[in-house]
């Protein structure tokens, strides 16, 4: 129906938070096999399973990025950087 974030919003994950840097509406057609792998889905349906809930008939591609967690509360000082490879996949 409309977003439920917002550009410039900060959102808590389990780990860290992720920032919206844009929210806006496409249709269908802007649906391509490139956004989808973009997205880091397989294609266009792989999308459409996961994305398509709700009783809503508009799409909005909201573009964000992951913020790592901080370090400890009141330190100040970001946590120490996991070696390539460490942590778990996608």
């Amino acid at each position: 129906m409309s977003p439920h974030v917002r550009a410039g919003g900060r959102y808590r994950m389990e780990e860290g938070e992720i920032e919206v840097d844009s929210i806006e509406p496409i249709g269908f057609p802007d649906i391509t096999p490139e956004l989808a792998r973009e997205s880091g889905f397989l294609g266009v349906l792989d999308l459409l399973k996961t994305a398509k809930h709700g009783r809503g008939e508009k799409i909005y591609l909201v573009r964000f990025h992951y913020l790592p967690p901080r370090g400890p509360k009141g330190s100040g000082k970001p946590s120490p950087k996991k070696p390539a490879g460490a942590g778990r996949g996608r």
